[in-house]
């Protein structure tokens, strides 16, 4: 039998949504053009900002008599995965303290969130049910949790969790369908900076989910991508997580952790996978991570060191780390400015709906409510790029475009 390939068993795919938005912004020669699609920071110039903490660590690594491109051990930069553990789940965290933790780097969180996939579909079984569990993802959820996990071949299915009509989170429904999975689903939960809704849960409501998964034995699948970078408090924007992790919830959990967007470290991909397990056990501490090595050897040997060192510089220096949640209050705290601007203009114009859901969200993202129709009429009329569904990276807008971003809305809204 002759194989080949050939266009009848190789379709071709559409490009990804995302960078599709940003190719043909890019290609965009309309000088007022503004890019609200991408999920990366931008200054108040609307430049790429190296973070004044990433620029010291930087110098200091070069500098260094120990400075080298050597290859990292499969589990990664030890120095950093434990520093990332310690910021996600704090200093005094009882699972660090009781060495319940098994940390490994991977490549940022789409590969934190790709690891921990593997790693349920083959080990997280029970007696009972002998297939992979279902992940139940948020509805609206980033678009490449589905595609990491069905690609995996995992199950996804959804919950509810934004009510459209109210632009508010639909508790109810969040935990009524917990409540409905069948025992041992894996519930996919954003630590902080929801999106694409930047609409979080707030305490009492995540104790409610906590409860919820606790008693439908699930197991909690943390993605933190924004810590820090959310509200400017590591501490803050770990509560949910460190909640679940301290108190000590029956249920296993598991945590990606990305330093993409808190530390603006983009295409360095630096993220680990930290899994906490239920009590102490050395024999089963050394076989799960020998388990996730064995991941990350067969798919990329081992992991990329330069930007890992960077943030462990960070995380591991005083001075540095002092800088560091300076440059996260620098973020957030423009990011916030934005939002309240972007607010004020669309109120000043009288522009039809209500708006202060934009205000009331956090972190990166705005489910601003608009429809695809509008946004298409945006990208294609006003040259304002954001993704189908409405969702703007508030990171893009600076005191040079708001204004005209509003008045841009505006028109949409009012036409469309």
């Amino acid at each position: 039998m002759t194989r080949s390939f050939s266009i009848q068993n190789i379709p071709q795919l559409p490009p990804d949504p995302l960078f599709g938005l940003k190719a043909r912004y890019s290609e965009d020669p309309r000088p007022n053009k503004v890019d609200l699609g991408i999920g990366a920071y931008r200054d108040n110039d609307g430049k790429p900002w190296i973070l004044p903490s990433v620029r010291l660590a930087e110098n200091l690594l070069q500098n260094s008599k120990e400075y080298n491109h050597e290859y990292l051990a499969i589990s990664g930069y030890k120095a950093f995965t434990d520093a990332a553990a310690r910021i996600i789940l704090g200093k005094q965290s009882r699972a660090i303290a009781e060495d319940r933790l098994v940390s490994i780097q991977t490549l940022s969180g789409t590969g934190a969130l790709h690891v921990a996939g593997k790693f349920l579909k083959e080990f997280y079984v029970s007696k009972t049910a002998k297939e992979p569990p279902v992940i139940y993802l948020s509805k609206p959820t980033w678009a490449n949790h589905v595609q990491i996990f069905e690609y995996l071949g995992l199950k996804t299915a959804s919950y509810p969790y934004w009510n459209d009509e109210t632009k508010s989170l639909d508790l109810d429904g969040f935990v009524k369908a917990i409540e409905q999975a069948p025992e041992g689903s894996v519930f996919l939960l954003h630590a902080t900076a929801h999106n694409p809704t930047g609409l979080d849960p707030k305490p009492d409501q995540w104790l409610k989910i906590l409860q919820a998964i606790e008693k439908g034995n699930h197991l909690a699948l943390f993605d933190s991508a924004y810590q820090g970078f959310s509200s400017g408090s590591l501490d803050k924007d770990a509560w949910a997580v460190r909640e679940a992790v301290d108190k000590k919830y029956s249920f296993p959990i598991i945590v990606c952790q990305s330093f993409a967007k808190n530390a603006g470290m983009y295409g360095e991909r630096v993220g680990a996978v930290h899994v906490v397990l239920p009590e102490h056990d050395t024999a089963l501490n050394k076989a799960v991570l020998s388990q996730l090595s064995k991941i990350i050897r067969a798919e990329i040997s081992n992991p990329p060191a330069y930007g890992a060192k960077i943030v462990s510089l960070i995380l591991n220096t005083p001075e540095l780390m002092k800088q560091w949640e300076d440059d996260l209050v620098t973020m957030s705290s423009r990011i916030s400015k934005m939002r309240q601007t972007l607010t004020a203009e669309l109120e000043k114009l009288g522009t039809p709906g209500s708006w202060k859901h934009i205000v009331e969200q956090q972190g990166m993202f705005s489910f601003t409510g608009l429809t695809p129709a509008q946004v298409e009429r945006l990208e294609k009329k006003h040259g304002v790029y954001l993704v189908s569904s409405g969702r703007a990276s508030i990171a893009g807008l600076n005191e040079g475009n708001v204004k005209h971003v509003a008045k841009c809305i505006d028109e949409v809204v009012r036409s469309v």
